[in-house]
């Protein structure tokens, strides 16, 4: 049975093996991106474990505005208590538990927490293949980002929480 839970600093590890079987070396999140996200938004940061095992993972900061700019993956800051817009800077699953709706839990569980504490919206970046899946869960594509994030081409994504 899968199991949701914030992530700890003991979890360390198995993130970076994660992050670096799903994202090329240039987009994934560093091991001192992870600590520095441990510390400073532990409470918009979720693991998802099978039988204990970690399987995948969600993360981003709460930012003002509407759609994620680069800085985002520089500057972490601690969230607000409510309010402001709730970015995915990472959504990981294991290779062997892709295709299982581990992601989509994932994801699930972010917008409830997000919608608990009055975000307006879930606001993401992503390739132009994953558009489909992220449109299926109820996001906007909002065209094409301004992020420059490892040379690759970005698409704006938002669903609106209020």
């Amino acid at each position: 049975m899968l199991r949701i839970r914030n992530v700890t600093m003991n979890d360390l590890p198995d993130l970076v093996i994660i992050e670096q079987l799903c994202f090329p070396i240039e987009e994934a999140a560093t091991e001192t991106a992870f600590i520095r996200r441990i510390q400073e938004i532990p409470d918009s940061f979720f693991v998802a474990e099978e039988e204990g095992v970690m399987v995948g993972l969600v993360n981003g900061p709460v930012i003002k505005n509407k759609f994620i700019t680069d800085d985002v993956f520089l500057t972490i800051m601690k969230n607000p208590e409510f309010g402001g817009h709730q970015t995915v800077l990472g959504v990981a699953v294991t290779p062997h538990f892709q295709t299982r709706g581990v992601a989509t839990a994932l994801l699930t569980h972010l917008e409830n927490e997000a919608t608990s504490k009055k975000r307006e919206s879930i606001t993401l970046t992503c390739k132009e293949e994953l558009i489909p899946f992220y449109e299926n869960l109820g996001y906007r594509n909002c065209g094409v980002s301004k992020s420059e994030h490892a040379g690759v081409t970005w698409y704006n994504m938002s669903k609106s929480l209020l």
